[in-house]
């Protein structure tokens, strides 16, 4: 066995387990495993960090290990487990696109569902891979195509960890850009075999509840002419996990976050109902802001949870190198000033390489941070708001935390209601708190400071 055809294997086997060829790192990966590169060889090659090409290894030899039903695959034995494998006449390669893994024949022609298999011996490697194949459907015909993804292992294992105890509804919560989809995108391989059913459908066009069951239930239901049970009845008699992404485009713009459009109130019951109704299912939202009904319904020992997802860390640094721009030393500073938002810094990084060849530091001497791009995108949140929303943006717009039990008399709004709008920007991802002296306070990120700064000086 060459290195060619352990690649063609091996995206065979992922194919088979997981619904999805290898991609690009993966198979870089696999080729310098085989030729007994380093990770740090493999990461300098291909402009990418040693830590994230491990993390990517880490997962593909989680894979393979259990699609091989090995104890365990690593870097250290992937090539000589696969030459064994073939020397003992488990694996053969017979050509047109055809793998045999023991009895079981793996087609590239079909899909991954469509694994063949005749009858079966002893063979405990045929057993497990075997019972390995997920007998799921999947409709990801809303899903958006998947961007590059960047670490977020610990989320990914918040998630994971979510969906096996069994959480019912998971709210996913950030700003545009951060990463709520890719997230996602990418934990959908890794918890797909726990479900009978993967949905994906997108709210941009704000569909009525009652379309959206209809046309779920459809799906669910596989096209029968006979008389449709309700979405709960399938959501108890099938593992199905339903995801819905754009959530804040069934909210009223100019009111308190959460807050829906004139006829979308059933939403809101729907999603009471999907916490709190007993079923094997799970939902998962995606959305700029939080519903009202989530924050009564979430809690630690409850089926109904929500994961605020903030910006990247280090991890952000691959977007520079991606981009190639110079000067690592001050990356820490972009990632700091755009809060380590991936779809933000994507936006700068390409910037910064246009006007200034790629040197950070030339960029950074300007006293003004740059939003260019952004612009449009804060806008889309920022005109959402509410006018005491604005106008508390406007007093949170300065270097200096925000003491929210000293209210200006600008604001002309009484304590009660200034908690509501910190609130309701609060479950916008808008704000942020800062703790002194066991006290809490309050800012905004620099890039929505910059914005609300510029915005005041157009109208003036």
């Amino acid at each position: 066995m060459d290195v060619e055809e352990a690649l063609e294997f091996v995206d065979h086997l992922a194919l088979t387990t997981t619904g999805k060829h290898l991609d690009s790192l993966q198979k870089a990966i696999l080729c310098g495993t085989w030729n007994n590169q380093k990770y740090k060889e493999i990461a300098q090659h291909h402009n990418r960090s040693e830590k994230y090409v491990k993390e990517v290894g880490f997962k593909l030899w989680k894979l393979l290990s259990v699609a091989l039903g090995e104890e365990q695959v690593s870097k250290a034995n992937f090539r000589a487990k696969l030459e064994n494998l073939q020397a003992s006449n488990i694996v053969s390669l017979v050509g047109n696109g055809c793998i045999h893994i023991g009895n079981i024949s793996a087609d590239s022609s079909q899909s991954s569902k469509k694994l063949q298999s005749e009858p079966q011996d002893k063979d405990k490697f045929h057993e497990k891979t075997s019972n390995s194949e997920p007998k799921i459907h999947l409709d990801l015909g809303d899903a958006p195509e998947p961007n590059l993804f960047y670490n977020r292992t610990s989320e990914l294992t918040t998630l994971e960890n979510w969906i096996s105890s069994r959480t019912r509804l998971i709210t996913i919560l950030g700003l545009s850009g951060i990463g709520k989809t890719a997230l996602t995108l990418q934990l959908i391989p890794q918890i797909q075999h726990e479900f009978d059913y993967i949905i994906w459908r997108s709210l941009h066009n704000s569909p009525p509840l009652a379309s959206l069951q209809t046309d779920i239930i459809q799906f669910l239901s596989q096209q029968q002419e006979t008389e449709l049970p309700s979405l709960i009845e399938y959501l108890r008699s099938h593992r199905c996990l339903i995801i819905l992404d754009d959530i804040q485009t069934i909210f009223s713009s100019q009111q308190l976050a959460g807050n829906y459009q004139p006829g979308y109130e059933n939403y809101g019951t729907f999603f009471k109902q999907i916490a709190e109704s007993s079923h094997n299912s799970c939902l998962i939202l995606l959305s700029w802001e939080k519903p009202r009904e989530i924050a009564a319904l979430e809690g630690e020992n409850r089926p109904c949870k929500s994961l605020q997802l903030n910006g990247l860390g280090t991890e952000a640094q691959e977007i520079f190198r991606e981009k190639g721009l110079a000067e690592e030393d001050k990356w820490s500073q972009l990632i700091d000033l755009y809060r380590g938002n991936p779809l933000w810094l994507n936006i700068v990084a390409t910037m910064i390489q246009d006007l200034f060849g790629g040197s950070v530091s030339e960029f950074l001497s300007y006293d003004t941070l740059f939003l260019g791009d952004l612009e449009s995108l804060l806008e889309q949140q920022c005109d959402r708001l509410t006018e005491p929303e604005k106008q508390v943006m406007g007093w949170l717009a300065t270097p200096e935390p925000a003491d929210i039990s000293k209210i200006p008399e600008n604001l002309q709004l009484s304590p009660p209601e200034l908690l509501k709008v910190i609130q309701s920007l609060g479950r916008r991802s808008l704000v942020e708190t800062v703790k002194q002296n066991g006290r809490s306070y309050f800012t905004i990120q620099p890039v929505i400071r910059e914005y609300i700064i510029n915005k005041t000086r157009s109208k003036n």
